[in-house]
């Protein structure tokens, strides 16, 4: 058996990260080319179609490197993703959400063909190194499960859109913009102060747009205008931030379908109401953040407990449901009031029309409920936090 052979042979293993870093080393030596030929990003391109056969999206890749390889394996599975969106012709052929992904994750244009190469080059990585980062995402791609298929993948694609995806349109995506970059200057801030102040200006520009529109609009949503949506949950306590996501997502007639061990969850609901669950859930994830620092500190703690935190987080999400089902139920009576209509009927409709598309999409999806002790000054510290969270439009105080 040639070299060559028994690189082949090697690559078509399924490594673990345990087995990765034992045979980095070895390969390191053997192998310092790491691409030769194009072998590893061949391999790795043709790991990707596998993965989106069992239903997974560009987005969700590069969510499971991040959670399950290293850090390193990200710029190398976005530049794969990359290769392949060019090989496939994705911005021309792929459906829009594929290539809004693909445009977030900075994964259309050119690059270079030797993918791997390329990138061990710009890391300035060893071989020995270069190769237990894509030994683990080898194993990553090639152990990922199969999940429900929501966006046709590559082989179902057709020759050609009728238009190619363009950027997002004006008007209310500007909006959205302009949120999530506050947001993103919230979380990466190191001053509480200055958190706080693009926390709130995020939430008034996000109640204006997102929760006011899902709780307050008349007109029920054609079964048409039913979406889905991928959120991705990062490590630690992702059960119980999911539990802060379900409550933001009951209370606005959004249903939540999610995936144990992988930190993935599925949105199902009308699109204006998608965008407010989603920016609404960033928005808490931070102030949850801020607000179990804060309990931290009052405490004298330098850190507080995994049971603590876990069951602070559990807490907060439990209130704060508790919060915007009161705002739901207010904001609803006042249009009603307003415009002289019965919106009983309207919200009925929204919710068949939802339900009908979570029945269709995700048919052997059982509902769970944890029953796992929990901390109990956490959890009534993560409540009384939430009495004091931002969830609301300054047009409708809660109570």
């Amino acid at each position: 058996m040639t070299d060559d052979d028994l690189l082949v042979e090697l690559l078509r293993y399924r490594p673990d990260a345990a087995s990765a870093a034992q045979l980095a080393s070895s390969l390191g030596h053997r192998y310092p080319d790491v691409d030769a030929g194009g072998l590893t990003t061949r391999t790795l391109v043709e790991a990707l179609d596998e993965v989106w056969e069992r239903g997974w999206q560009p987005a969700d890749v590069a969510h499971a490197a991040r959670r399950e390889a290293t850090t390193g394996s990200v710029p190398l599975v976005v530049a794969l993703i990359g290769a392949h969106a060019r090989r496939t012709d994705a911005e021309r052929r792929a459906p829009e959400t594929w290539v809004g992904q693909l445009r977030e994750l900075g994964a259309l244009g050119d690059g270079d063909g030797a993918v791997v190469a390329a990138w061990q080059r710009s890391g300035r990585r060893s071989p020995a190194e270069a190769w237990r980062i894509v030994l683990q995402l080898l194993g990553v791609l090639r152990g990922a499960a199969r999940i429900d298929v929501l966006v046709p993948p590559p082989s179902r694609w057709v020759a050609a859109r009728t238009q190619p995806a363009g950027p997002p349109a004006p008007g209310d995506d500007r909006a959205l913009r302009r949120i999530r970059g506050l947001l993103a200057k919230a979380e990466s801030t190191e001053f509480a102060e200055e958190a706080e102040a693009l926390t709130a200006k995020a939430q008034e520009l996000m109640t204006r747009h997102a929760v006011d529109v899902a709780l307050l609009a008349p007109d029920a949503p054609p079964a048409g205008d039913v979406a889905t949506r991928r959120v991705h949950v990062g490590d630690p306590y992702v059960r119980a931030k999911m539990q802060v996501l379900a409550a933001v997502a009951e209370a606005n007639d959004v249903r939540l379908v999610w995936y144990q061990g992988i930190g993935i969850a599925n949105l199902v609901g009308a699109r204006a109401d998608l965008d407010a669950v989603e920016l609404l859930f960033t928005s808490l994830l931070l102030q949850v953040a801020q607000a179990l620092a804060a309990a931290e500190r009052r405490d004298g703690r330098r850190s507080a407990s995994r049971t603590f935190r876990r069951a602070f987080l559990l807490g907060y999400g439990q209130r704060i449901g508790e919060r915007l089902q009161t705002a739901r139920r207010e904001a609803t009576t006042a249009a009603a009031e307003e415009s002289g209509l019965d919106l009983l009927p309207v919200l009925r409709n929204r919710r068949e029309a939802v339900d009908a598309a979570v029945t269709e999409l995700f048919p052997k999806v059982r509902a769970s409920r944890s029953r796992a002790s929990v901390d109990a000054g956490g959890w009534y510290a993560g409540r009384s936090a939430a009495e004091r969270a931002d969830v609301g439009s300054r047009h409708s105080p809660l109570t």
